[in-house]
């Protein structure tokens, strides 16, 4: 696995320890807090409140110490945040697959996190398409992404055997959270290239198919004004998509 290793930060964290309260009333405990609060995020902290970044963290449960893998980061928005929240004994790996790694968003990103000096992020240009860790996750998390997977014509058996390659690299009791744009009920994959929505139903049954428990979901990006028919890059509705949050558990 070729690795590109960010380099040493001289602080981590710098935030105060407040309690953040959710939309839904969960408690984003105080790592999840600081990380969130960190002057260091100024330029990200305007969009915390649309992605719902305190209630999704803490539905997922991340904490200080895990090895948490961000596959398809984009522009490492979340890398950033669990930073702050796995802290210095944990280890965040930015993933990208062989095919999106030599992307120019993918060498963007890449650069700006080894600008920001992160000690525990390391970002990966990995050596194939399926996912892989060097040492056993704590958390496999990816947004927006697991919809594209069965595209250029790979199907259903590309999902089958990602989600595998998920379960075999997560920890036991590891936890797989997906966040994507959904589909109608019924409309399955169909649309997964088009208007780039999944349907949830068969998100959970292709990772539950893995080996996987559903431990979940999280409503907090859920939007019942989108009636599905849209394209995600609509400007009628990108960004407002009504999106799912599921969360697994590797038994």
């Amino acid at each position: 696995m070729r690795r590109i290793t960010i380099a040493v930060a001289t602080a981590m964290l710098v935030a105060g320890t407040g309690i953040a309260q959710t939309r839904t009333g969960q408690t984003a405990n105080a790592p999840i807090a600081k990380a969130l609060a960190d002057p260091a995020r100024a330029d990200q902290q305007g969009d915390d409140a649309r992605r719902q970044a305190a209630a999704v963290l803490a539905f997922s449960g991340v904490k200080p110490g895990d090895v948490v893998v961000d596959y398809l980061p984009g522009s490492g928005y979340w890398t950033r945040i669990f930073t702050g929240v796995v802290g210095p004994k944990g280890r965040v790996y930015a993933a990208w697959p062989a095919r999106a790694g030599q992307s120019e968003k993918a060498k963007a990103t890449v650069a700006a996190l080894g600008a920001r000096g992160l000690a525990n992020v390391v970002a990966q240009i990995q050596p194939g398409d399926l996912p892989s860790s060097p040492v056993p996750a704590d958390l496999f998390w990816t947004v927006q992404n697991y919809h594209d997977i069965p595209n250029g014509g790979r199907g259903e058996p590309a999902l089958r055997a990602f989600d595998q390659a998920v379960f075999n690299l997560l920890k036991k009791g590891g936890t797989y959270v997906i966040i994507d744009h959904a589909d109608a009920p019924g409309n399955e994959m169909k649309n997964t290239d088009t208007t780039h929505r999944i349907d949830p139903a068969a998100v959970k049954r292709q990772v539950e198919a893995a080996g996987f428990r559903f431990v979940g979901e999280s409503k907090v990006l859920r939007n019942p004004a989108d009636d599905h028919s849209k394209n995600v890059f609509d400007p009628a509705i990108r960004g407002k998509t009504d999106q799912f949050v599921y969360k697994f558990r590797k038994p």
